[in-house]
């Protein structure tokens, strides 16, 4: 079936964005809660201002210029706003909503080819350099690489080679190189997924994992420490070889088509298990897929999409002892478990199930570290300036850990901890809860 022009599908996009943003009524307590209007305290760069400037432009009003796309850029879509708005605005969906606009801006101006919104969507981002788009397409859209590419990156990283040829000018040059993630690698070279893991001592029911796709490669620790409390508290965790990306760096460049397809592909590798909820052990992975089975385009059973420390949090650990461990940890809160999913409290019970454990929060925790997907890359001056306050709280607190339920809010603080010469470990709650879990 042939599918409506751009200039359609564009007047509906508007419509429904002018509907939402109708509902803001300007009165700015989400002003003091925005990371970037605390940075430039600039009504622009605020989700009322962002807000205004979004009606201006769907209703032409104002141009849709390079100033308006800055302003939609520096947001960090954490939705800090959404939490103290008394009007409930969406406005996640909003700034969504103005970069699919922004997409097609783009794309179709000038651009007789571009008729339809699948060719929108497919068309390629010239403001990408081709390293990183490379990445996304051959990487990020096929997540089963990583585990081909993992022994190889552990090499890179353990034999120094990595860290040597990040110091060359060519390489310096490139801010995705220059991030460093892989210099937090957790993994197990050589290991290979199983579709299934079977439960221990008495059964209780059945799971499905969502393995993501940086994670993969980065931090399968946690993935492996996920399945063995899961397994151990009696559920058989089932883990299919086709799910893939979870569509959100591509929700929030105004990909909404392809990120559609992902969920699409995840519902499939998903629907025809036997489990009594999906579990996501990054929360920002958790918050895209959260966000489609509500929508009825992930999951159109009743099955839900959980955290992990949601599902863990409804279990009954009184069979599972755990060794004593006498250090300080302090506990980061990402921003889509703070805000989208509404469980951040839930990882310090998890942690105090650990005997001797300090556990305390991060000074901050209601501001983004700056991490935000893509956005270290894309906006790199506003993340670094949002990273350091991370830092600065770190090195004051002295603690033995930093544990965080996002696995980009991991490396990027990681990342930043290593730069300054910092020596605390970053890893994931439940694989502290994993380490000091006593042996059955």
């Amino acid at each position: 079936m042939q599918q409506p022009p751009i200039d359609s599908i564009q007047n509906t996009i508007q419509a429904a964005l002018l509907a939402e943003a109708n509902q803001c009524v300007a009165c700015g307590l989400c002003l003091p809660h925005c990371p970037t209007y605390r940075l430039t305290m600039s009504e622009a760069d605020s989700p009322r201002g962002r807000i205004a400037l979004m009606s201006g432009v769907a209703m032409n009003r104002i141009p849709m210029n390079d100033r308006f796309i800055q302003h939609m850029d520096r947001c960090l879509t954490c939705r800090a706003c959404e939490s103290v708005c008394p009007s409930q605005v969406a406005y996640g969906q909003l700034i969504d909503t103005a970069r699919v606009m922004i997409r097609y801006k783009k794309i179709c101006q000038g651009n007789d080819v571009a008729e339809t919104l699948a060719t929108a969507q497919r068309a390629p981002d010239k403001t990408k350099d081709r390293l990183r788009t490379f990445l996304e397409q051959q990487l990020i859209a096929k997540p089963s690489r990583f585990d081909v590419l993992r022994p190889w990156v552990r090499l890179l990283v353990k034999s120094g080679v990595l860290a040597g040829l990040l110091r060359l000018k060519f390489f310096k040059r490139n801010a995705l190189l220059q991030s460093q993630w892989f210099l937090t690698v957790r993994n197990l070279p050589g290991y290979r997924w199983q579709q299934c893991y079977p439960a221990k001592g008495m059964f209780r029911g059945e799971v499905g994992l969502f393995l993501g796709c940086v994670a993969r490669i980065s931090d399968s620790e946690t993935l492996l420490s996920s399945i063995r409390l899961l397994t151990q508290l009696g559920y058989t965790v089932h883990v299919p070889k086709t799910q893939t990306c979870c569509g959100a760096l591509h929700q929030h460049s105004g990909r909404v088509e392809e990120a559609a397809n992902f969920a699409e592909c995840n519902q499939q590798a998903f629907s025809s298990l036997n489990i009594q909820a999906i579990i996501s052990t990054a929360s920002g992975c958790g918050a895209q897929l959260l966000g489609h089975a509500e929508q009825g385009r992930v999951d159109g059973s009743p099955v839900p999409v959980l955290d992990i420390s949601q599902f863990l949090a409804r279990q009954n650990w009184s069979e599972i002892k755990f060794n004593s461990l006498r250090k300080k940890v302090l506990v980061h809160e990402p921003c889509t478990l703070r805000n989208v999913l509404h469980a951040a409290d839930l990882n310090y019970s998890l942690l105090a199930l650990i005997p001797e454990l300090e556990v305390r929060p991060l000074e901050g925790n209601d501001q983004c570290c700056g991490a935000a997907g893509t956005y270290f890359l894309d906006q790199p001056k506003f993340a670094e300036a949002l990273l350091d306050s991370k830092v600065t709280a770190l090195k004051a607190a002295e603690a033995n850990y930093l544990v965080t339920a996002n696995i980009g809010c991991a490396l990027h603080i990681g990342n930043g901890l290593l730069k300054k010469g910092i020596n605390m470990e970053v890893l994931h709650p439940v694989t502290l809860l994993a380490r000091q879990m006593c042996l059955q």
